[in-house]
């Protein structure tokens, strides 16, 4: 699924034995910005409706953006990364 090929940025080899797996960096990215999206979107709410915020319209909109965020970056590391190419997939990754 990685575009890095279609785009020219891939030769096709292998990387280091010590790679970092797929999955694993799409989750320590999606667990990292799903914080930042929180917060983000908390303060875009507080900006957006003022004195007139309450607590579940502030905790709606940071869990919407911590969604929002963190499969976003998700699917962006899974489609730039190198270490997301089919080959390195099939060597690093555990199937469970």
């Amino acid at each position: 699924m990685s575009l890095r090929r279609f785009f020219g940025f891939s030769d096709g080899e292998l990387m280091r034995s010590d790679a970092k797996p797929c999955s694993r960096l799409m989750r320590q990215t999606a667990g990292i910005f799903s914080v930042g999206g929180g917060l983000a979107f908390w303060i875009l709410c507080r900006l957006h409706y003022g004195p007139r915020i309450t607590v579940p319209r502030s905790l709606r909109w940071a869990a919407c953006g911590a969604v929002t965020v963190s499969s976003s970056t998700a699917l962006l590391v899974r489609l730039f990364s190198p270490e997301c190419e089919p080959q390195n997939i099939a060597a690093y990754d555990k199937k469970k």
